[in-house]
């Protein structure tokens, strides 16, 4: 896999903001999209930090700078936001994530398969997209004849700074049945 944000202890966080939003403002003026100062603003609150932040957060870090949104409003940005994948769901904690780089994700078709490792220590989350992982899940979903539209896999642990910090007493185990 490669090499992630997390990894990266000379990561410049407002390099890679202005890249993010530089990237969708390059790709709704090329796809005909409009990037409003209500879906700007709400990515630019999620790209604060690499950790996935629900609605409320979202709303509240825009109040800090500006007249706080509706909660309606930030859902329809989102909306917009997720759907051109600008950023993702993170199902598991009920928030939303920018996405930071193209990835190789399609305007059109299903997406791609995405793995979001989710740090139990600092909150952060780090996106990837194996490709190796894409064959193996169509493989599965052809075998049992079902066609996928959609595939992500969260993965709970700890990232390398909080390994090397010594976190690891506050991974907990989860099991589903």
């Amino acid at each position: 896999m490669e090499r992630t944000l997390l990894d990266d202890s000379d990561h410049d966080h407002q390099v890679c903001r202005s890249r993010a939003v530089a990237r969708a403002e390059e790709r709704c003026r090329d796809e005909g999209l409009r990037l409003t100062e209500q879906r700007r603003q709400v990515l630019e609150a999620m790209l604060e930090s690499h950790a996935p932040v629900s609605a409320y957060e979202i709303m509240d870090r825009i109040a800090e700078k500006a007249r706080r949104p509706s909660p309606i409003s930030v859902y329809r940005a989102l909306d917009f936001l997720v759907a051109h994948r600008f950023a993702h769901r993170i199902e598991s904690r009920n928030a939303f994530l920018a996405c930071i780089d193209e990835h190789g994700h399609a305007a059109s078709g299903p997406e791609a398969p995405l793995v979001f490792l989710l740090c139990e220590g600092c909150g952060s989350a780090t996106e990837a997209e194996p490709a190796e992982l894409g064959g193996l899940l169509a493989g599965i979903a052809a075998a049992e004849g079902f066609a996928p539209s959609a595939s992500v896999l969260e993965v709970r642990g700890l990232c390398a700074a909080c390994r090397s910090a010594g976190q690891h007493h506050h991974v907990h185990s989860h099991s589903h049945s």
